[in-house]
């Protein structure tokens, strides 16, 4: 992710115009300025402008003509998004962990042709870049290797955690920060902190498996919220849900929320803030996501416009920095003293070398143009595996069109049973993750979810065709 200024001019470059042609600003066929015109405008050199527009053909945003210029490419017609969640309006015991666990084992056998988890692939990162920052962290701090660590966790990486929150809108206290396993691990303890067994926790509908899985762990209920797939969480249906019911906490991704990628509006969040502050209920709010959004707008966390200490903020960079290095962090507000004591009873603090490593990588400098570059290649894909999915499904198939991130929600006819279609592509070498998986009731048995953050080559573009010729046979 290192990047001189050159690099970052021309990622930056990109971006500004890969935003509005994705969003139809820019309509297809129409012409875009000439590299001398742009460049003078912008205040850039010629070859910050070829280098910016060859990105965008490598998107395939642009098409060059000979003795003619640039041009937004042709884009197909768009499949229709999913409509608006409409879950039961009872809470529902869950039990989903026997499928997730086949589904996430079988998605890193190599043996597979994954599209069944939501992680990135080794090859978006600079492996030697991770590397160094380990080295230099074991050389500097080898003495810890032989020390039992105590406490909230490093200092400078919660220093550097909160300077990289600020970015998101949020003004946290480093001493408020505690460092921990994984952001799964920040959810449970925030869980934990608020709720005891048979409570019920109000979450979006579809919603991340793995927040099932934790509700299940605790002997939790879910209340499932009508979630539309671009603009997230409906704040009538939660406000209702408060009045009617009683609920002890809200699991919410307002940015890119796993499995269907919405994003709450900056109105919505700020009304989210107000309303868990008007009920007295806790906000647990996962930011993972938050540097994968394409849109400033959308990397505002909605602990932002907290001023009660009812928003509980959970996040990591295993998705955007290291995914090997799994450390997650958490600002529990008005609960972080009893958060912090379940820690220490549970898994304690982490390994101080890896600490210090994420640190060192969260404060160089190309940081920013790595995130960049990271939205646009991700982008890319998701561009074309969309392309792919309208020419090859059924017809009546209808897929998300998330703002960033790398995963797709694909809602099939009602003829489409996603688990038959599951166990069709397991036939095949081939992992979905079935709808089934992201709800506890049956409202999503036709919808599967596509990740596309692994390798991305002619062997998976096949895969995707294979799944839409399999998915046709059973509608």
């Amino acid at each position: 992710m290192d990047a001189a200024p050159e690099d970052i001019l021309y990622q930056q470059l990109a971006e500004s115009l890969a935003t509005p042609i994705r969003a139809g600003t820019f309509t297809r066929g129409e012409r875009l300025p000439s590299v001398r015109e742009l460049a003078g405008r912008r205040r850039v050199s010629i070859g910050t402008v070829l280098q910016a527009y060859r990105v965008l053909e490598d998107a395939r945003l642009i098409e060059a003509r000979p003795r003619s210029g640039y041009f937004v490419a042709a884009r197909p017609a768009s499949l229709p998004e999913p409509e608006t969640s409409n879950p039961p309006p009872d809470s529902l015991a869950v039990d989903v962990s026997s499928m997730a666990a086949r589904v996430m084992h079988l998605a890193h056998d190599p043996n597979y042709i994954s599209f069944g988890a939501a992680c990135p692939g080794a090859e978006l990162f600079s492996e030697e870049r991770v590397r160094r920052a380990i080295s230099r962290a074991v050389q500097r701090h080898r003495s810890t290797l032989c020390q039992y660590t105590t406490g909230y966790g490093d200092e400078g990486l919660r220093r550097a955690i909160a300077r990289h929150a600020v970015g998101m809108g949020c003004q946290i206290d480093p001493s408020d920060i505690v460092v921990t396993n994984s952001c799964l691990e920040s959810i449970t303890l925030c869980l934990r902190a608020v709720t005891k067994p048979g409570d019920i926790v109000a979450l979006e509908s579809p919603t991340l498996f793995a927040f099932l899985e934790i509700l299940e762990n605790l002997h939790l209920r879910a209340l499932e919220i009508p979630t539309h797939p671009r603009t997230g969480f409906s704040l009538e249906a939660l406000q209702l849900a408060f009045e009617t019911q009683p609920i002890k906490a809200v699991l919410a991704v307002p940015t890119l929320s796993n499995p269907i990628g919405s994003s709450m509006t900056v109105g919505d969040r700020h009304g989210l803030a107000k309303l868990v502050a008007k009920y007295g209920v806790p906000l647990v709010e996962d930011v993972i996501y938050n540097d994968f959004a394409l849109h400033d707008d959308h990397r505002r966390a909605v602990r932002s416009f907290d001023t009660t200490g009812h928003v509980m903020i959970c996040g990591s960079f295993s998705k955007t920095v290291a995914p090997g290095l799994r450390l997650g962090w958490v600002d529990a507000g008005r609960w972080g003293d009893k958060l912090v004591r379940m820690k220490e009873s549970t898994s304690g603090s982490q390994t101080t070398v890896v600490e210090r490593a994420l640190a060192d990588l969260l404060a160089q400098p190309g940081l920013e143009a790595g995130f960049r570059q990271l939205r646009s290649t991700v982008a890319a894909r998701l561009d074309e595996a969309r392309e792919l999915i309208a020419k090859h499904f059924p017809a009546g198939t209808r897929v998300t069109h998330p703002p960033g991130g790398f995963i797709l929600w694909i809602e099939l006819p009602h003829s489409v049973d996603s688990l038959e279609l599951a166990q069709a592509c397991l036939a095949e070498n081939i992992v979905v993750a079935p709808g089934k998986m992201f709800s506890v009731t049956d409202n999503f048995s036709h919808c599967v979810r596509l990740g596309f953050g692994a390798r991305w080559d002619d062997t998976h573009r096949d895969a995707v065709r294979r799944i839409g010729e399999l998915a046709g046979s059973f509608a």
